[in-house]
């Protein structure tokens, strides 16, 4: 069994702003490169994903908006909304990154590998049934906890989202289903403005969502107490047969689009909650899709944390840049 899949796709790099814009491809290389130079490279089998079959995402995306984005990229590109660009390589890189999260649940959930992290772009969890949003084309994760429930036997699927943003399209798409669980920690307020405390779901998936909205200046030590004394219990009642992370790195405290103050050890302390609630819960079964994060530095740093617990290496600290 191989210990930690690695996905990224040479499609992102192609996916670039034509003015300076935060989310770029250099992200993604990142991540990658930080990885590979980390004393955790022994133990990640890489793998370029093929790109997500079309019905995957219309299971989550409306057919039409599916249509827009592919109509978008054969034109060259053009704006979907005042922070979402596409380029004629987008529609093939969003593909990529969404056949990653499936590849991963679908290499986890077979026994194939013990975890799976994508280390691709663009980034997913704005995205909402039928409109692009704060730089994301599909929601990958939500593409994934579909596929799992459609194709891996899957019942019972929990995402959390620790990006320092609200992943509005995960919980839009999910919050009147009771057989996915979503908890979200992000600041707040924040973009997209969604995110209260309040929103617990909707119709049958009332008590399925938890926010955990988190004030501006929150260090790792208030975001840990909103897991270990919200998220973790829910997720223990809630008994998921598969865990899928939202891993944004832009509540670190050097990243330039939020006002949080986490440092990249406090990634690894939220990873290894999840880590150790997915062991009693699910077999172990995690699958972590990049979300944001947009000070390389800080970004590499933090994602080598993430991935070093996923692996269950506390020991790997030595890896990771002292900030605190």
């Amino acid at each position: 069994m191989t210990d930690l899949l690695l996905f990224h796709s040479d499609a992102q790099a192609q996916h670039r702003a034509t003015t300076e814009h935060p989310e770029r491809p250099e992200r993604a290389a990142a991540v990658v490169d930080a990885l590979r130079a980390s004393s955790l490279a022994a133990r990640l089998v890489e793998r370029t994903p093929a790109p997500a079959e079309r019905p995957w995402i219309e299971a989550v995306h409306a057919v039409d908006y599916v249509a827009q984005v592919e109509a978008a990229s054969r034109a060259g590109g053009r704006m979907l909304d005042p922070d979402t660009f596409t380029t004629s390589a987008s529609f093939r890189a969003a593909l990529a990154t969404s056949g990653a999260a499936v590849e991963g649940t679908r290499a986890v959930m077979s026994g194939e590998a013990k975890a799976a992290f994508v280390a691709s772009r663009p980034p997913g969890h704005h995205a909402e049934h039928d409109r692009a949003m704060g730089f994301c084309l599909f929601d990958h994760v939500a593409v994934a906890a579909r596929w799992a429930q459609q194709h891996a036997g899957v019942e019972r699927v929990a995402i959390v989202d620790f990006d320092v943003h609200h992943g509005n399209g995960t919980q839009h798409l999910f919050e009147r289903d009771p057989s996915v669980f979503y908890a979200s920690l992000h600041q707040f307020p924040l973009y997209p403005g969604t995110g209260r405390a309040q929103e617990r779901g909707v119709a049958e998936g009332e008590g399925a969502t938890l926010n955990c909205p988190l004030p501006a200046g929150s260090d790792g030590t208030a975001w840990l107490a909103a897991l270990e004394d919200h998220v973790l219990p829910a997720l223990d009642r809630f008994r998921p047969q598969l865990l899928l992370i939202s891993a944004g790195f832009d509540a670190h405290r050097d990243d330039p689009l939020a006002q949080t103050a986490l440092v990249d050890d406090d990634f690894a302390a939220l990873t290894a909650g999840l880590v150790e609630l997915a062991n009693g819960a699910c077999g172990g079964r995690v699958v972590s899709v990049l979300e944001g994060g947009y000070d390389l530095t800080a970004l590499a740093a933090s994602a080598t944390a993430h991935v070093a617990e996923l692996l269950g290496c506390a020991s790997a600290s030595g890896d990771r840049s002292e900030r605190s």
